[in-house]
C-alpha cells in the first residue's frame, strides 16, 4: 500500500471546511506523517488511521499551521504503547521548539522518540529508501523533504524458462548475479524505484527543483494565485501556477496542490491556473482525501 492520506489543507488559519497541515504517506511498512498542524490526531481519526504504524514523522518548519499538532500526536502514541522507536525529523534550528513541544503538557511518556535534527547534507536511510532534506526560501528555517527508492529488478518468467532456471535457483541467481553461464542482467529488468517529494512554505528557489526532480508524487503548496503573486514573493509562498510550473520543468508525474490561503473559497481557480502549466495529473487536495501513487514507471 503506497498512498498519501490528506489530513489538512489550509494555510495559516484552519476553515469551516480546511483543517491546519497535515499528510501521512503509507509507503509499505514506512508509515511518515508530515506536518501535523492542530487537529492532526483528530483528522487521523475521521481518516480511519491509528498511530501506531507510524514510524516516522517530518516537520518542515515551526509555524503554528505545521506543527502545532505534534503534542498531541507524541502524546498519542505514548498512550498506545507504540511499540517500536518513532523519528521525529525538524529543523535544526528549531530545537528549542521542538523541546517545547515534545513535553507540552504532563503526561505519561511511555514513548521511545528520537529527535533528527535535520541539517545541511541530512540524509536517512529508511526502509522506504533514502530521505533527503534541503533547505527552503521561507521567513524561518524551512526544509523540504524528498523519499527516493533505489532501483532493483524485477524477474521475467519467460527468460527464466528459456534458461530453465526455476525454484530456489531463482533465488540463488538473484542473490549472486550469475548462475553458470547465466546473468542477473540476461533474465531480468530495471525495476524503478519510485520517489515522493514534500515541499511546503517556500518561495520558488533552486532547491523546490532539486526536491521535484523526476518525482512521481510532488506535494507542493500553493497558497496564492496569480493575482496575489507580489504578496507570495513578499511572505515566502508559491502560486498555484508557480508550483505547476516547477512540476512541468521537474518532469513531475503527480502534481498535488494544497495549503491553499482563506481568502479563496473557489478551488476550481487552482486547477485551472496550474493547468496552464502543467498537463499532467493534477489533484486539488482536500481534507481526508486518499491519493495512490502512481504505478511504476515502465522501462522497456
Amino acid at each position: 500500500m503506497r498512498e498519501l492520506v490528506v489530513l489538512g489543507t489550509a494555510s495559516q488559519v484552519p476553515t469551516r471546511h480546511r483543517n491546519h497541515n497535515g499528510y501521512l504517506l503509507r509507503w509499505d511498512d514506512e508509515v511518515i506523517l508530515f506536518d501535523p498542524g492542530e487537529g492532526t490526531q483528530r483528522q487521523m481519526l475521521m481518516a480511519g488511521l491509528p498511530v501506531t504504524p507510524i514510524t516516522r514523522i517530518c516537520v518542515t518548519h515551526f509555524h503554528g499551521d505545521h506543527s502545532l499538532g505534534l503534542p498531541g500526536v507524541l502524546q498519542r502514541i505514548s498512550l498506545d504503547r507504540v511499540p517500536h522507536p518513532v523519528t521525529v525529523n525538524f529543523p535544526a534550528g528549531g530545537q528549542e521548539f521542538f523541546d517545547r513541544l515534545r513535553h507540552a503538557t504532563s503526561y505519561w511518556d511511555h514513548a521511545e522518540i528520537v529527535p533528527g535534527p535535520v541539517g545541511a547534507g541530512f540524509v536517512a536511510e529508511t526502509s522506504a529508501g533514502r530521505l533527503t532534506a534541503l533547505p527552503l526560501w521561507h521567513s524561518i528555517e524551512t526544509y523540504g523533504y524528498r523519499l527516493a527508492e533505489p532501483e532493483s529488478r524485477r524477474m521475467l518468467p519467460d527468460r527464466l524458462a528459456a534458461h530453465g532456471i526455476s525454484g530456489p535457483a531463482v533465488g540463488e541467481l538473484q542473490r549472486a548475479g550469475r548462475l553458470g553461464d547465466v546473468t542477473l542482467e540476461q533474465v531480468s529488468a530495471i525495476r524503478p524505484g519510485q520517489s515522493f517529494a514534500f515541499v511546503m512554505d517556500t518561495g520558488l528557489c533552486d532547491n523546490v527543483y532539486a526536491l521535484a526532480e523526476d518525482a512521481d508524487m510532488l506535494v507542493i503548496e500553493s497558497t496564492f494565485l496569480a493575482e496575489d503573486a507580489d504578496m507570495a514573493a513578499q511572505v515566502g509562498h508559491l502560486t498555484a501556477g508557480q508550483a505547476a510550473s516547477v512540476a512541468r520543468a521537474s518532469r513531475v508525474r503527480m502534481l498535488v496542490l494544497t495549503h491553499f490561503s482563506q481568502r479563496y473559497q473557489d478551488a476550481q481557480r487552482f486547477l485551472d491556473e496550474a493547468r496552464a502549466e502543467f498537463d499532467g495529473p493534477i489533484v486539488i487536495a482536500e481534507d481526508l482525501l486518499r491519493v495512490p501513487l502512481p504505478s511504476r514507471r515502465l522501462v522497456p
